[in-house]
């Protein structure tokens, strides 16, 4: 589902104040030579080809959720697991998901009165795959409201919030309208929310080609672009409060679970949405009227871009099935040796929009290739020591729905239980991307440094080591960009990997019931982004411009591979502690810099209020309005959080150096007791009421941004809160965060006292 970004920025997406993070701290265990044998065994099991031979029959029909083949993808696979050795099944479970009935889009008065909007993606030539359009999905965002309404257009820019603050100053509303809004700079759901939020009666998003078109490439199939038909299907269900069916928050969506009426789900937006192409879009941007856009807000559309707000009307009407469809979950074990009970999980899903080659296929087809090396080294005599779990998500298009039902409905079983998630989702060619638990930043660049680059023959680490050193002597590079350069020039250093947000399935382990989690692939040299979500993700895209001969899809199985091996064979744990500890200590430096810049903020704006500037700078000529007055911003007391973490530095400190000088001296049972205390340590960072409004996601230390989607927010309860000006919520959550923090500490100090001798 998450649009990858370009994965070689995600490990240097974490702050640059915690990028110091445990350089000097004791190393973790590598893997000793009989691991590397294993995983050389692992590799040479490993084959590209089969890889794409799957992707081609997994994507040869549309398969989201409902459709026929999306079915028959989680029979194949079942029965791929079976015969790889696995304990395999499928788990259904009953969900809302709607689907279209009937849609229309049209100007019904104004300049080019008449129009109707395509709303279908057309064939391209060359690409056998689009043109098997009976069941592809037209235009559609699973979750919008259907309605029939008729209203002029207000364009919004990308719907963000800032926006909406620069179309109060130029005294246009959005009430009673429908709002036009392109994709990007935060997820598709936001658009609509906002929009409705704000009196919208409708919604309609658009992929510009400045963003996503013509300026960024030639357009498929000359190259690897969206054409002007092209569009970005998606969900718009408001994942920021919950993921998962709509009308099962926190159970499983079992046949007999207790649901909510529709109308219940806070969840379902209630106005009609639409995503178009640009082609259609530039009809309907043509026939605005109002003020000219400003320039930061013009696309690469060959239009004068306006506001809009009067004039023409335009119709647009959305009617959807809102039944339940079963959904087909494949879910594969491998039992233990030594600790069947300690279950290493990893997941990656395998319904997309229309074919899904890129997303979710190939990252999907690599963890078949991981799962079917396992079976090979279990046939040969091999058995992990920790339970593995390998599962084939369905529904996660529509908002996580597969891996979050099943995580529900096992909840308390996998707190018992999980160990870490490890996810994947589309993959690429290029450059490692993580994000996740910090705890497991060193183990991943132990990995890293293990994994060749098969473009270059240095190890993936390396590789991305350089990009970063690059990045930063390139003119005008920003300073994150340096300060990540300076810190990647150091060998000794590891990368760090980032906070995870949402947008794939690690979302209800990590969010909601304090598992570990990671998530994996590689990107940033081949090019899916311009077909995302559309008809024209198919097995002939893939195949020429994001990953040619699977070769990544490979490189991301032998990634997948060795982190599920390691953490399942591991005789002492592998997590550094240090590494959370002080990126924690780095996102509170941060905190500390955002109250005082909106102290500043507020400060400076009364200034100008009491100065009537706004008014004098403005241009009288077009309509304006000063800003609202900015809440007064009061110091804020940040000790609880800050002195919690220092404990935490403190005993992270003691855990790590007592692990490598005594671990390896531990007795069987001594190992088994540290394995208890440590298994269930992340969830003491979960607080029962969860975040201000949204008590679903419970982890106080990573979340989805309300206003960001898939973007992460850190500290999230005190982050957002200073963010929006709520400060008196900042103070309440920098004492619940530092409770979870001293808890978290605690627990590590009783793991401590086990080390040593205690």
């Amino acid at each position: 589902m998450k649009r990858r970004a370009h994965l070689s920025v995600l490990l240097a997406a974490c702050a640059v104040s915690s990028l110091g993070a445990a350089s000097a701290q004791t190393p973790a265990p590598r893997a000793g030579s009989g691991a590397k044998d294993l995983e050389a065994r692992f590799d040479a099991q490993i084959d590209p080809a089969q890889m794409d031979a799957w992707m081609k029959t997994m994507a040869a029909e549309p398969n989201q959720v409902g459709s026929a083949h999306d079915k028959a993808n989680a029979e194949l696979v079942l029965a791929q697991f079976k015969s790889w050795g696995w304990d395999a099944h499928i788990e259904t479970f009953s969900v809302l998901y709607p689907t279209p009935i009937s849609e229309a889009l049209e100007l019904v008065s104004g300049p080019g009165a008449g129009f109707k909007a395509t709303l279908t993606e057309r064939p391209i030539p060359g690409d056998e795959s689009s043109s098997r359009t009976k069941d592809q999905l037209p235009a559609y965002v699973a979750f919008q409201g259907d309605g029939d309404v008729t209203a002029p257009l207000v364009y919004v820019n990308y719907g963000m919030p800032a926006d909406y603050d620069a179309l109060a100053k130029m005294g246009v509303s959005v009430k009673g309208k429908i709002a036009i809004a392109r994709y990007g700079q935060g997820w598709r759901g936001l658009k609509p929310k906002l929009a409705q939020d704000h009196g919208a009666v409708g919604c309609i998003i658009y992929s510009d080609p400045r963003d996503d078109g013509y300026s960024t490439d030639d357009v498929y199939p000359k190259g690897a672009s969206r054409p002007p038909q092209g569009f970005q299907r998606g969900s718009v269900a408001d994942m920021t409060l919950y993921p998962g069916d709509p009308l099962t928050p926190g159970v499983g969506s079992t046949k007999t679970a207790k649901r909510l009426d529709r109308s219940q789900a806070q969840t379902i937006l209630k106005i009609p949405t639409l995503p178009i192409s640009y082609g259609d879009a530039q009809v309907l941007m043509a026939s605005m009227d109002g003020p000219v856009a400003p320039e930061a807000w013009r696309g690469a559309l060959p239009i004068t871009y306006h506001v809009g707000g009067g004039g023409g009307q335009v119709r647009l009407a959305v009617t959807s099935d809102w039944s339940q469809k079963t959904i087909y979950d494949v879910i594969a074990m491998m039992k233990g040796r030594e600790r069947p009970d300690e279950w290493v999980i990893r997941g990656n899903h395998h319904d997309g929009w229309v074919f899904g080659a890129s997303d979710p296929l190939s990252g999907h087809v690599a963890m078949m290739g991981e799962a079917k090396a396992l079976g090979a080294l279990a046939k040969a005599g091999w058995r992990p020591k920790r339970t593995i779990v390998y599962a084939s998500w369905d529904a996660e298009e529509p908002m996580l729905l597969g891996s979050t039902e099943w995580a529900e409905t096992h909840a308390e079983e996998l707190k018992k239980k999980g160990v870490i998630y490890i996810n994947s989702d589309g993959n690429g060619r290029g450059f490692l991307g993580v994000g996740g638990s910090h705890e497991y930043q060193h183990l991943v660049n132990q990995v890293a440094a293990d994994v060749t680059d098969p473009q270059t023959g240095v190890s993936v680490r390396d590789r991305l080591r350089a990009r970063l050193g690059v990045n930063a002597a390139e003119p005008g590079a920003s300073e994150r960009a340096k300060a990540l350069g300076k810190f990647a020039a150091d060998p000794a250093r590891d990368l760090p990997i980032e906070a995870l947000g949402s947008g794939s399935d690690y979302s209800t382990f990590l969010q909601h019931l304090g598992l570990p989690a990671l998530n994996i692939g590689y990107g940033g040299e081949g090019e899916e982004a311009g077909i995302y979500h559309s008809a024209y993700d198919t097995y002939e895209h893939h195949t020429r411009f994001v990953d040619p001969g699977q070769v990544y899809g490979g490189v991301l199985a032998k990634t997948g591979g060795r982190l599920v091996m390691r953490i399942a064979d591991a005789d002492l744990p592998v997590q550094r502690y240090g590494d959370l500890a002080e990126t924690l200590g780095g996102y509170a430096d941060e905190l500390t810099k955002l109250a005082d810049a909106r102290r500043d903020e507020a400060q400076a704006q009364a200034r100008l209020l009491a100065a009537n500037a706004y008014n004098l700078a403005a241009d009288p000529t077009q309509p304006h309005a000063p800003p609202a007055p900015l809440p007064a911003s009061p110091n804020l007391d940040l000790a609880p959080l800050t002195t919690a973490i220092a404990h935490l530095k403190t005993a992270a400190a003691a855990f790590d150096s007592a692990l490598a000088a005594k671990g390896a001296s531990l007795t069987p049972a001594q190992r088994t007791r540290l394995d208890v205390l440590l298994r269930p340590l992340d969830q003491a960072l979960l607080r029962d009421e969860g975040l201000p409004g949204r008590p679903w996601y419970k982890h106080m230390l990573y979340a989805p941004g309300r206003f960001t989607g898939y973007g992460a927010k850190t500290l999230p309860g005190v982050r957002e809160a200073i963010e929006e000006r709520r400060f008196a919520a900042a103070d309440r959550y920098a004492v619940l965060t530092g409770q979870a923090v001293q808890d978290y500490a605690a627990r590590l100090e009783q793991a401590t006292a086990l080390v040593n001798g205690g």
